[in-house]
């Protein structure tokens, strides 16, 4: 959690609000490939990458 809460602070410090979608995006695709990853959906989502 520490990690977290350094991108946090950064980004409530420098003002880079703008980066906040992008991490969002990024930890959600990763989560879906994780959860996704030794199941049958697999091969599908990996054809949309």
């Amino acid at each position: 959690m520490s990690k977290l809460g350094l991108i946090w602070d950064f980004l409530k410090v420098r003002k880079k609000w703008w980066l906040t979608p992008i991490i969002v995006f990024l930890l959600l695709i990763s989560l879906l490939i994780v959860l996704t990853s030794g199941t049958a959906l697999a091969p599908f989502i990996y054809t949309l990458f």
